[in-house]
């Protein structure tokens, strides 16, 4: 089938089921997610089976994008106002996710060495990467919910401010992640020191070449005779190809580059709100739509088959880390009691950057033989996660009292 056509027929399926999920009151991700699953090749031969494998050009721009989009969550005058709650809260409910999931699959190693057929020696390096992947939290169920009832308070508040900055754990979990689980997976003797310099190299030299891009980027752009809309457009998107392929081409973490590179934009550039505002208007669709289809198209059943336990396992972990996390964060921040109780399960709801994680990780070599039930759990658990998330935001928004009594009869209108 000619590639023209396949574009085609994904942005058409991946709209229909995006808009599809939003009459259900789902997220328009879940919808995007759904129509690649229904063009798997393993499901339905409409797309030849080597096409997702050839995508990683169009996922490595979307990726680029989207983390970019999260360092732009990070200036300064809006870390101060969220405050201390906010911070407290996300640092403990991403760690502990973390920690968890870590706990849970290192625990089934040891009690089923080679089960679901993974390979003893990686099953450390899994572990790992499943942490990683436990920190991120998508806001757009939450969001949703929150704007369909007019839910106003400290509960609403706190789990919007903590999903700002929750991705921008995972980037750097998932950083130091990856660094550790390739040194676990190359095997052979190493120390301390070989553990460190890893981590150390990936996240320093993904940090440093952000500062440089987002430095670029301020000096070019005052240099664009007219700053047109379409000129801003392209060399924003130039500059976060160069920004991901260097980063690639170096060894150095390409999402914390990107993501660092949006946050020298949103803290230094005078022309920020335009840059972002852009980017948001004529492009961020376009990327979900692609990038969430093709995501779904990367769904292998036969290891999603051999391996619902680790489905399972990960989102019971995962809400235990979220759940224990939050609510420590907040004891500890001096919350009120509600905030306490009925934070966590506004933050169950994953998608957006976690999939995005998941691909990478399946793009590298020393993953191989992880990398399709790493995909695969993600996967599974997203769509648990998208479907079970609106849910319990609504109940923790109504138990903590912060649905009006007359936005309990219908909708506040149209979702955002």
């Amino acid at each position: 089938m000619d590639t023209a056509l396949i574009v085609g027929v994904i942005l058409a399926a991946g709209l229909a089921f995006g808009e599809l999920a939003r009459r259900c009151r789902l997220p328009k991700v879940t919808g995007y997610i759904v129509a690649g699953i229904c063009l798997n090749p393993h499901l339905l031969p409409l797309v030849p089976a080597a096409f997702p494998d050839r995508t990683d050009p169009v996922t490595h721009l979307a990726l680029a994008f989207i983390t970019f989009s999260v360092g732009g969550t990070l200036a300064r005058d809006r870390l101060r106002r969220l405050g201390r709650t906010i911070l407290s809260v996300t640092f403990f409910e991403a760690e502990l996710a973390f920690a968890c999931v870590v706990l849970a699959f290192a625990a089934l190693r040891l009690l089923r060495p080679g089960a679901f057929g993974i390979p003893a020696g990686a099953a450390l390096p899994l572990s790992l990467l499943m942490g990683a992947l436990a920190c991120p939290t998508d806001p757009t169920a939450t969001l949703a919910v929150a704007h369909e009832y007019r839910a106003r308070g400290d509960v609403a508040t706190t789990i919007m401010g903590v999903a700002a900055f929750d991705d921008a754990f995972g980037i750097v979990n998932y950083a130091l992640a990856t660094a550790i689980a390739r040194v676990l997976a190359a095997g052979g003797g190493f120390g301390p020191l070989d553990l460190a310099a890893g981590p150390a190299r990936a996240i320093g030299g993904g940090v440093l070449l952000g500062v440089f891009f987002g430095a670029a980027l301020v000096a070019l752009t005052p240099l664009l005779r007219r700053e047109t809309e379409g000129e801003i457009i392209v060399l924003m998107l130039a500059l976060l190809g160069l920004c991901f392929g260097t980063a690639a081409a170096l060894g150095v973490d390409e999402l914390l580059a990107t993501m660092t590179f949006g946050a020298v934009v949103a803290n230094f550039h005078p022309r920020r709100r335009r840059i972002f505002g852009l980017l948001q208007r004529y492009t961020e669709e376009l990327v979900f739509v692609l990038f969430f289809t093709l995501s779904g198209m990367h769904l292998d059943f036969g290891a999603l088959a051999a391996g619902p336990v680790l489905v399972v396992l990960f989102v019971v972990a995962r809400a235990a880390g979220k759940f224990g996390g939050a609510a420590l964060g907040a004891r500890l921040s001096g919350a009120p009691e509600k905030v306490r109780r009925y934070v966590a399960p506004g933050l169950i709801p994953q998608g957006g950057i976690v999939i995005g994680l998941a691909l990478m990780m399946r793009g590298e070599p020393a993953f191989a033989p992880v990398a399709d039930t790493l995909i695969s759990v993600v996967i599974g658990a997203t769509v648990i996660h998208e479907i079970a998330g609106p849910a319990l935001a609504g109940l923790a928004l109504r138990k903590a009292g912060e649905i009006p009594a007359a936005g309990g009869s219908g909708p506040a209108g149209s979702e955002p």
